[in-house]
C-alpha cells in the first residue's frame, strides 16, 4: 500500500508514551483460581481472539450477553484521558501511516455522505500501549484488541496488535501488512458509520428482543460483516481516487487477515472445535465474502447484511 500522499488526520490522541492508564510498563491478565498472571505476549494473543470472537461483552455494542439479559448493562465511565496524550498527527512511521489511513477514510466517507445530502464527522483514534483510559467504555487494554466506543465516537488501538496479526496469526506478510492495518482501521471506522446512521442502536434493540444468546450473537455477526463490507467500500473509493495506492498482494493480504480472524478459524485453533451459535464476527468465508462485496461494488447499499433473506 502506497500512502505517502495520504492526507494526515489530526484527529488522533497519541498516548503511546503514557504509563498505560495506571497500569505501569506492562500488565498481566488475571487467571481464575490461583491468582496467576499471563505475560504480555499471551495477553495480546488472547486480545486478538477476543477482538475476533467477542470475549469482552462491554465492547461490541454492550455485548450479546448483556443485551440478552444475561448480565448488567455496562457502566460507562467519565474519566478524562491522560494529560500526557499528544494531539494531532504523529510523526513516527507507524503513527504517520495510521494518521494517513484515517485521513483518507474520513475524506472518502465525507464524499459519500455529501452525495447523499448528509454531513459526516469522522471518529477519533486513540493510540496506546498496554492500557489506557477508554472514556465512557471503561478501561482500554491490549487484551481487547482494536475497538470502537460508540458513546465517545472513538477508536482505541494498541499498535502492537498489527505485529501480532503478522507474527502470531500469520494474517499477512511483509509490506502487505500495511494494507492489513488499513483494513482493520477501516473495519472499526465501519462501526462508526453504523453508529452515525443509527444501525448500532437498532441492532441493540434487536438483541434486547432476541429470544436466546445464539440469536443475539447472530445479530452481532450481521453487524460485524457489515463493517467488513464498509471497509471494502472505502478501499473501492480510495482506489478510484488514488489508482496507484494498492500494490500487488494487498487485497490478498486483507482476505488472508479476514480468514485468520474468522470465528471458525480462531475457535478451531483455540479449542479444536467450531461452535457456530457462538460466532459474533462471522466465519472466515463470510468475512472474506463481505469485504469483497464492498470492494467490488463500492456501494453502501450493497452492505445491507440485515436485508430479509440476505445470504451471509
Amino acid at each position: 500500500m502506497r500512502y505517502d500522499d495520504f492526507r494526515r488526520s489530526d484527529n488522533i490522541d497519541d498516548r503511546r508514551d503514557d504509563s498505560g492508564g495506571g497500569g505501569g510498563g506492562g500488565f498481566g491478565f488475571p487467571m481464575g483460581g490461583g491468582g496467576g498472571r499471563l505475560g504480555i505476549g499471551a495477553v495480546i494473543v488472547l486480545g486478538l481472539i477476543g477482538w475476533a470472537v467477542g470475549i469482552d461483552p462491554r465492547i461490541l455494542i454492550g455485548g450479546a450477553e448483556v443485551l440478552t439479559g444475561g448480565g448488567q448493562a455496562p457502566t460507562y465511565q467519565t474519566d478524562r484521558p491522560s494529560s500526557q496524550a499528544k494531539k494531532g498527527a504523529p510523526t513516527d512511521e507507524m503513527g504517520s501511516m495510521i494518521s494517513g489511513i484515517l485521513g483518507e477514510i474520513d475524506d472518502r466517507w465525507d464524499e459519500i455522505f455529501k452525495a447523499a445530502g448528509q454531513t459526516y464527522h469522522g471518529p477519533r483514534i486513540v493510540l496506546f500501549r498496554n492500557a489506557t483510559n477508554g472514556g465512557r467504555c471503561g478501561m482500554a487494554q491490549s487484551a481487547m484488541g482494536p475497538f470502537y466506543c460508540p458513546p465517545d465516537k472513538q477508536i482505541y488501538l494498541d499498535t502492537n496488535f498489527f505485529r501480532e496479526v503478522e507474527t502470531r496469526f500469520h494474517g499477512c506478510k511483509g509490506n502487505a501488512c500495511k494494507f492489513t492495518a488499513a483494513y482493520i482501521i477501516a473495519h472499526e471506522a465501519g462501526h462508526h458509520i453504523q453508529n452515525v446512521l443509527g444501525i448500532l442502536s437498532k441492532a441493540q434493540q434487536m438483541q434486547q428482543q432476541a429470544g436466546s444468546k445464539a440469536e443475539a450473537n447472530a445479530i452481532q455477526v450481521r453487524v460485524e460483516l457489515q463493517a467488513d463490507c464498509l471497509s471494502g467500500v472505502w478501499v473501492n473509493r480510495e482506489q478510484r481516487k488514488r489508482p496507484g495506492f494498492l500494490e500487488e498482494g494487498d487485497i490478498d493480504a486483507a482476505l488472508t487477515t479476514a480468514s485468520a480472524i474468522g470465528d471458525d478459524t480462531l475457535q478451531r485453533q483455540a479449542t479444536g472445535r467450531v461452535v457456530p451459535d457462538s460466532f459474533t464476527h462471522g466465519s472466515a468465508a463470510q468475512r472474506k465474502r463481505w469485504f469483497m462485496i464492498g470492494y467490488q461494488q463500492g456501494s453502501v447499499q450493497a452492505c445491507n447484511t440485515f436485508a430479509p433473506g440476505v445470504q451471509l
